[in-house]
């Protein structure tokens, strides 16, 4: 790896380990085994070294998530096997990706000062939310279409209120059969 990959792996430890606000310039040099020049000359500043590696983070839980429900979801699942278990699978990978997750409602909630990771964020929210319809899809893509973006912005709402609820007592969180109870419940209240 040259120093580059060498400080988003470093960085992403960091926000693992220490969350967003913690790492520092040191910290990030410091475990890529680089000069804290190297992270100017790459990205800029640290700021933007960090946006990247949560942004890639987040990309690499979706891939473990999208392997994890292909080889958990049988062929010929139907649309509620799949619910359940894609939730499940999200579920699945809470502890080893509970740092970045930590680290992301820490940058969330600090979005009106950190104007960088907000424009990042920004930048591939409709890209997110097609991922997330995807994963919750048979297709191996969905369609780039407004519906498709509506149902990955639902489960993008569903998974911040997940990880939240798992965040705060793990034991509380709910499997993908209590997700789909809820829905269930609520869908025959609201649509009747």
């Amino acid at each position: 790896m040259g120093n580059r990959e060498d400080l988003l792996a470093g960085a992403k430890r960091c926000l693992f380990e220490k969350g967003y606000s913690r790492t520092t310039a040191r910290d990030v040099a410091t475990a890529a085994g680089v000069s804290l020049a190297a992270i100017g000359y790459h990205f800029g500043s640290k700021e933007a070294l960090l946006n990247t590696a949560m942004i890639e983070s987040i990309g690499s839980w979706g891939d473990v998530v999208e392997k994890a429900v292909a080889e958990a979801v049988p062929e010929g699942a139907s649309p509620r096997e799949r619910f359940v278990a894609t939730w499940d699978c999200v579920r699945g990978t809470m502890i080893e990706y509970q740092g970045l997750w930590a680290a992301q409602f820490e940058a969330l909630a600090r979005l009106d000062d950190m104007h960088e990771i907000r424009d990042a964020f920004r930048a591939v929210q409709r890209d997110a939310r097609l991922g997330m319809a995807t994963m919750f899809s048979e297709l191996a893509e969905v369609p780039d279409t407004e519906d498709e973006v509506m149902v990955g912005a639902f489960h993008q709402a569903l998974l911040a209120g997940l990880v939240s609820q798992w965040l705060i007592d793990p034991s509380q969180s709910l499997t993908g059969a209590e997700v789909l109870r809820g829905l269930e419940l609520t869908g025959a209240r609201v649509l009747g």
